[in-house]
């Protein structure tokens, strides 16, 4: 069983920046492959970011460029640091795990999800 609580989350101006931590319980973080996604009110899930556990990385084509996400194995903690933010970034954006090598965009191919974290972006 993993735990994962996320952090970070908060109201930001349009073009500023914001990181996201999300830390896991557990003494395999390093082998779940990692994942970051959104959900805006009245839409679906979607998909924002991974990290497999052989440091493999994958963005959303939305993100990409503004988005980078990164692990601290040592410390069970996966990280979105989040750059030139825009008002259609605002979400709750929500941390989870799966026990696979490969990086997966799909919510239902993740097992363990947290409980989420607001960000607002003001334009």
């Amino acid at each position: 069983q993993v735990q994962l609580v996320e952090s970070g989350g908060g109201l930001v101006q349009a073009g500023g920046s914001l990181r996201l931590s999300c830390a896991a319980s557990g003494r395999t973080f390093s082998s779940y492959t990692m994942g970051w996604f959104r959900q805006a009110p009245g839409k679906e899930r979607d998909f924002v970011a991974a990290s497999s556990w052989l440091g493999t990385t994958y963005y959303a084509n939305s993100v990409k460029g503004r988005f980078t996400i990164s692990r601290d194995n040592a410390k069970n903690t996966v990280y979105l640091q989040m750059n030139s933010l825009k008002p259609e970034d605002t979400a709750v954006y929500y941390c989870a795990a799966v026990r696979q090598v490969g990086v997966t965009t799909a919510p239902e191919g993740y097992n363990y999800w947290g409980q989420g974290t607001q960000v607002t972006v003001s334009s």
